[in-house]
């Protein structure tokens, strides 16, 4: 069971995930919990390693140690869902990640995880404890804390869930399951019963926030069943029945489309005068590989003086100015003329298996936007899913636009 921040905000909300904690041990499951930290407390904690960077301006970027403040806000929830547990009646202790351990490798601030070993954590189930883990954080090979990247709470559930060999893993947040889009944007949004990890997958890492990218990617690898329900819901209550995200083959009646996402968090990089040769690529992008810098869509286009080309790509707004940084200091080595920058963007994003059986759901797309007059900057797609770039003030009026399109308020 996993309750992300605004399921542990307060006291009071604690009080209810413990109650929904004490109904699943009651009713004989053997159970482990990953929490996350308060709602609002990884920003405040953040912005704390911002201004102590700019105390030091000059100093090296000393990511082990933003990981050390960033990550105290989960040992918080961890400890204190524990001890309303105790009051309850019940066996249960926080276990912080190196205490498990959940082993990551040494990119701090964005680690991936290396193993679970499960032995701690299957004896203390054994012995009748509820493990309360903190979520987002492990332990590098040189037994330095790691954080696992914003959101990644989710991540830790999966990949304790996994090491357990778990029946399920149930992610409890502020909605009772996965939408068809943002309802906050759309007011006919609908919740869907069933979504397979290939589309939770392509919602997840376009914007989606109900669960983080790389929690459904390792749920696929490690065939984890997932279930997404509301944590405001009390224990037994019938109509909490979530969503289940599960392979594709159990879905019975796939649909063309099954969502529309969306994502503020894109910044445009644009390279103009490039030389048209190879390699050229392969120097940019490895140079922002080598730096952790994740690069979502990529166009390239010929110039117009000869044997010249020009080049659009993505990436986080967290990575923004590191990655002009990057770009900038190549210009000698890699030839080009001039690079802008513009983090006035969203990504506006069609996902469902059913587009590999159906045309037209481009055209559709297309059309929708264009007769709202929404301009499409960059387009990008996979075998599920078609992207577009757009100017950042029609992103709501784009999501909207597509939900109706593709008749998603009649599921």
């Amino acid at each position: 069971m996993k309750f992300g921040g605004t399921s542990v905000a307060d006291l009071e909300r604690m009080r209810r995930v413990a109650r929904l904690v004490a109904a699943e041990a009651e009713a004989g499951h053997e159970v482990a919990v990953v929490v996350s930290a308060m709602a609002g407390r990884t920003n405040e904690l953040v912005a704390w390693t911002d201004a102590a960077g700019e105390a030091t301006a000059g100093a090296p970027a000393s990511d082990d140690e933003y990981d050390v403040v960033v990550a105290s806000g989960e040992q918080v929830s961890a400890g204190l869902v524990a001890m309303i547990l105790r009051n309850m009646g019940l066996c249960a202790r926080s276990w912080l990640g190196w205490q498990v351990p959940i082993l990551t490798d040494d990119a701090h601030g964005k680690a991936r995880i290396e193993d679970v070993p499960p032995d701690k954590l299957l004896a203390a189930l054994g012995a009748g404890e509820i493990p309360i883990v903190a979520g987002f954080q492990g332990v590098d090979r040189q037994g330095r804390l790691a954080t696992l990247g914003r959101g990644a709470g989710d991540l830790s559930a999966v990949a304790v869930a996994a090491a357990l060999k778990a029946d399920r893993c149930d992610i409890y947040t502020d909605v009772d399951g996965v939408y068809t889009t943002d309802p906050r944007i759309e007011a006919k949004a609908r919740r869907l019963a069933k979504i397979s990890y290939e589309e939770m997958l392509e919602m997840a890492s376009l914007g989606a926030r109900v669960l983080q990218g790389r929690s459904v990617e390792l749920a696929m690898n490690q065939r984890v069943p997932l279930r997404v329900l509301s944590s405001f819901a009390e224990p037994g209550q019938s109509d909490n029945a979530g969503t289940i995200v599960c392979d594709e083959e159990e879905i019975v009646e796939k649909r063309v489309v099954s969502g529309v996402a969306y994502s503020r968090d894109e910044a445009k990089i644009s390279l103009f005068g490039l030389p048209d040769h190879p390699g050229v690529s392969s120097e940019i992008f490895g140079r922002l590989a080598d730096a952790n810098v994740n690069v979502d869509m990529i166009v390239q286009s010929h110039a117009r003086q000869a044997g010249a080309a020009n080049m659009e790509f993505t990436v986080g707004k967290r990575d923004a100015a590191r990655t002009m940084d990057i770009v900038t200091a190549a210009k000698g080595a890699i030839g080009f003329e001039d690079v802008a920058l513009d983090d006035n963007v969203a990504k506006v994003s069609v996902i469902g298996v059913g587009m590999r059986s159906h045309t037209g759901v481009a055209q559709t797309m297309f059309k929708a936007l264009a007769e709202r007059g929404v301009n499409i900057q960059v387009i990008s797609t996979s075998e599920i899913k078609i992207s577009v770039l757009i100017d950042v003030a029609y992103t709501e009026l784009a999501v909207r636009a597509l939900h109706a399109a593709y008749g998603l308020d009649k599921i």
